[in-house]
């Protein structure tokens, strides 16, 4: 029906006959003289209709907005002054001599040249096949397709297989909520979709297959936020006969690859490395942003014997944590800018968002400014000052809470305050985050759980400590971090049945639910398993980052909203109950309440 696209007519097409197709971007009239813009997925094209061919002329009159056309026609130069330099057809226009509609169109929800705020997500997504025509939309699904391209080449090139796992498997206990699948052959049993082919994956080391990789789709029943959805898609890869450092180094290599080719940018070699407590330390965060210049300090040692409770309660606790945040020439901010800080931090449990104008360090106590300082004494403060490094005109922000609410409010808030103040040092800062923890103390279940899964290996050296110390015992895990966002994250595999079992034990997984749970895997371990490690790339958060999307959803085709749902096809719905009677399923109404 065409033998170009819009977008790929140029100059070099002068003087021929082409056929396209596509969809009226924007109908022009001018004095008797038609244009029309048409667009399809490579771009725009000029064409003009004159009067001259009666009946195709009065046919390009009826046209409207987002009509689709098969137009014929002359390619021509364009008339001096009507080049249009932002297109790759700008050069030149199509002299129309046959018109075809090939369906016409009602007038659109919303215009195709909006921005992506200037209508509502939820309209957007309510007519997802007409978001999906605008500009924007179409360079982030062809900019996905090409770094799936980039990452597909790659991994065959190094010998990898593209292994395909189950998406009806069993339910796990550990990570997110699963979704659930009925099963009608098996009463009152059920699958659930893959939250990840983690334990496939490694039985496809078993299986001798040495390299694999899959682009997969998985599932988690979890709060949403701006880089989460229920289903999502990862680039999965798992190895044997290779550690860490090969592993990171032959991933890193990747998506340097991603980088120079999609976006001409040359990312760093090798990548920096941090380890998680260094990661903590300094930024609050185990995926820190190295582009923002603001580091937290510890200043608990200074506050241990101050009569202000606020800050030598955590100073003194095991648990907490009292450090401050320097922003440099901070003392610029107004109270009412402190005041939204403070807000900003409650998100995250702060109970409030101490502070310190430095006005001028000479003068001691008295070139300072702040509502704590009468709590403080000289020592106290000389301390601070020296601590941070302060200067005059900085500000100072202090954080006294238990250690996971002040990483997390003043981690934040370092964040906020590159963003806000554009604090940002260089485009892209990619590194890689090591040696973690293996467990982090569940205080609502007050047990130990996994930092990252419970297939991750311990270091050899921590071994003995999964019975004796589990809070100090350390992972062979890593993270690649780019910008402040986890992009992947990997660790190398148990591959002896003993440690897998000794990890389940430190987990308060005893070893009959074990058996429940994981016996395929712990039966596997049995007969000669490799040693084995990968990782997992979130894909739609990669191109999310790589694009500059604000979400997820404005990289993915048909995204869910924050509640989980579909407005496109209005899911998630209800069925008939013929079909739950086949599922052995009957629903329970929730009970109204009762009106006092």
């Amino acid at each position: 029906m065409r033998t170009h696209y819009c977008g790929e007519v140029t100059e070099s097409l002068i003087g021929q006959e082409i056929t396209v197709c596509g969809w009226v971007h924007r109908r022009r009239d001018h004095g008797g003289v038609i244009f029309i813009d048409l667009r399809d997925r490579e771009g725009l094209l000029q064409v003009v209709y004159d009067p001259d061919i009666e009946d195709v002329f009065a046919t390009a009159e009826s046209v409207r907005s987002e009509y689709v056309l098969q137009v014929k026609g002359l390619v021509r130069e364009r008339p001096e002054g009507t080049i249009n330099e932002k297109l790759a057809s700008g050069q030149v226009e199509v002299l129309g001599k046959e018109l075809t509609i090939l369906n016409t169109a009602q007038t659109p929800p919303f215009m195709l040249d909006i921005a992506d705020g200037e209508v509502s997500e939820e309209l957007r997504l309510k007519y997802r096949y007409i978001d999906l025509r605008r500009e924007s939309m179409q360079k982030r699904m062809r900019m996905r397709s090409e770094i799936v391209r980039i990452l597909r080449n790659n991994l065959d090139g190094q010998g990898f297989l593209d292994m395909e796992t189950p998406m009806l498997t069993k339910a796990t206990p550990e990570g997110a909520r699963d979704y659930l699948v009925p099963s009608r052959t098996h009463a009152n049993s059920f699958f659930a979709l893959p939250q990840s082919p983690q334990l496939f994956k490694q039985l496809l080391m078993m299986s001798g297959m040495d390299r694999y990789y899959q682009i997969v789709r998985c599932f988690r029943d979890e709060d949403l936020r701006a880089d989460r959805q229920p289903e999502f898609t990862q680039l999965d890869i798992e190895t044997s006969f290779l550690d860490e450092e090969q592993i990171m180094a032959m991933t890193e290599d990747m998506m340097r690859e991603v980088y120079s080719k999609v976006l001409n940018v040359e990312l760093p070699n090798p990548f920096p490395r941090m380890p998680y407590d260094e990661a903590m330390s300094r930024f609050g965060s185990d995926k820190p942003d190295l582009r923002i210049p603001l580091e937290l300090v510890d200043i608990a040692d200074l506050l241990k014997d101050v009569e202000f409770k606020v800050f030598s309660g955590p100073a003194n606790d095991e648990k907490g944590r009292v450090a401050a945040l320097r922003l440099p020439q901070g003392s610029k901010l107004s109270r009412k800018d402190i005041d939204d800080y403070t807000k900003f931090v409650g998100i995250y449990g702060a109970r409030g968002l101490a502070y310190i104008k430095v006005n001028e360090l000479a003068k001691g106590r008295d070139g300072l400014q702040s509502p704590i300082l009468k709590f403080l004494p000289d020592e106290a403060i000389t301390g601070i000052m020296e601590r941070t490094g302060a200067e005059d005109g900085d500000l100072i922000f202090f954080g006294a809470d238990r250690a996971k609410i002040v990483n997390e409010a003043l981690g934040a808030l370092r964040v906020k305050l590159g963003e806000d103040l554009e604090l940002m040092q260089e485009e892209w800062a990619p590194l890689w985050v090591v040696d973690f923890p293996m467990f982090e103390w569940d205080d609502n279940a007050n047990r130990w759980q996994s930092l990252h899964h419970p297939f991750t290996s311990p270091r050899e050296s921590d071994l003995d400590l999964l019975e004796s110390d589990p809070g100090n015992c350390y992972s062979r895990a890593y993270d690649m971090v780019i910008n402040g966002t986890e992009v992947g994250g990997g660790s190398m595999r148990i591959y002896r049945e003993e440690v897998q079992k000794n990890v389940f034990r430190a987990l308060g997984i005893s070893d009959e639910e074990a058996s429940e749970k994981f016996g395929f895997l712990l039966d596997a371990l049995k007969y000669g398993c490799p040693p084995h490690g990968g990782i997992a790339f979130g894909l739609d958060r990669l191109v999310m980052l790589i694009s500059g999307a604000e979400s997820i959803r404005d990289v993915m085709a048909f995204p869910k909203t924050q509640s989980a749902s579909c407005l496109l096809t209005q899911a998630p719905s209800e069925v008939s109950e013929a079909q739950l009677r086949e599922l052995h399923i009957k629903l329970r109404k929730p009970v109204a309440k009762e009106e006092e």
